[in-house]
């Protein structure tokens, strides 16, 4: 039987088709400076979308910025390379590898001729084709290229730029992946020193550090440092953002995970049940990410046998997909 919600994607996708065509039409007839603020617009249309999380609507017009960048701007200027990073990311995002990675080193190759193999936009290039690969679980790949990006960014910015103390965290980040929990500890806390020396201690901006640091605790099974850690993340974030803030979302889903782990089921419930709320307030009810939270919490029903509740979860998560 079809339904209301079927109908929803295949008008979406068409009224996008439409918009296209019109703005190539346009675009035909526009000058420089017009193409230019054309340009412009795609890329806010392409941030909207995403932040939406409607990806290959997103991709659609991504690609139209990027045809407008190349028939607008030389071949190697910076704005080209963005839009290819634009368009890339968003293939990332849906899985679609291969498309990405001509992408994401089309761009690198245009930064290192604009800014100069060791700028630090030539480093986010390399970080950007390091979680293409992490993607894959590529991680022989992915290590060069979060070392140079590391060493870019150390040569450039000093030892103790935040932007290091990122770069860092994507490095250990790759080693816990691959159970190199000795090498990735150091970095972690190096990150997390600069931060703290940047920021102070009790900055919101600290809770990726701390989180990460508490996730590789949880890996090696040392809970207890991983508790206190993910409760002082979420505390913080409470306090700077208040309770219903995508971030203390993000705190208690680490929790809850940590409880899951430890068998604390009923803790654990009552925390996903908390994300699953802040998410549906700050984006509404039939988000994709909100089918994200939902597959989550079915596993976690069907893990501790409560079957029913389960495949209620799952039958929403179909509803908003076939949207």
């Amino acid at each position: 039987m079809k339904t209301f919600e079927n109908t929803v994607r295949p008008m979406v996708s068409c009224r996008v088709r439409i918009v296209l065509m019109m703005l190539l039409i346009v675009l035909l007839v526009l000058p420089s400076c017009g193409r230019n603020k054309l340009w412009e617009e795609l890329n806010a249309e392409v941030t909207a979308l995403y932040q939406q999380g409607r990806y290959s609507e997103a991709a659609n017009v991504a690609e139209e910025a990027l045809k407008v960048a190349e028939e607008t701007f030389d071949p190697d200027r910076s704005e080209v390379a963005v839009s290819l990073s634009y368009l890339a990311e968003l293939y990332r995002l849906q899985g679609k590898y291969t498309e990405a990675e001509p992408l994401y080193k089309r761009a690198l190759e245009i930064n290192k001729k604009v800014f100069g193999p060791d700028h630090p936009e030539v480093a986010v290039s390399l970080s950007y084709l390091a979680l293409l690969y992490y993607s894959q679980s590529k991680y022989s790949e992915v290590e060069p290229f979060y070392e140079r990006a590391l060493e870019i960014y150390e040569k450039a910015l000093g030892p103790d730029h935040p932007e290091v103390a990122t770069s860092l965290s994507n490095l250990a980040t790759l080693y816990r992946a691959q159970g190199k929990y000795s090498e990735a500890e150091p970095l972690y806390n190096r990150a997390l020193e600069i931060r703290k020396k940047a920021l102070g201690k009790d900055h919101p901006s600290m809770g990726p550090s701390l989180n990460n640091l508490a996730v590789l605790y949880q890996s090696q099974g040392k809970y207890d440092k991983a508790e206190s850690l993910f409760k002082r993340t979420l505390e913080m974030h409470e306090k700077a953002f208040g309770k219903d803030h995508p971030n203390v979302a993000i705190s208690l889903n680490h929790l809850a995970e940590l409880y899951r782990a430890q068998g604390k089921y009923s803790e654990a419930e009552h925390l996903y049940k908390r994300v699953l709320v802040i998410w549906e307030k700050v984006l509404g009810p039939d988000h994709p990410h909100i089918a994200t939270v939902l597959e989550n919490m079915s596993a976690f029903y069907r893990e501790i046998d409560k079957e029913d509740e389960a495949k209620r979860l799952e039958e929403r998560v179909k509803l908003i997909r076939s949207k």
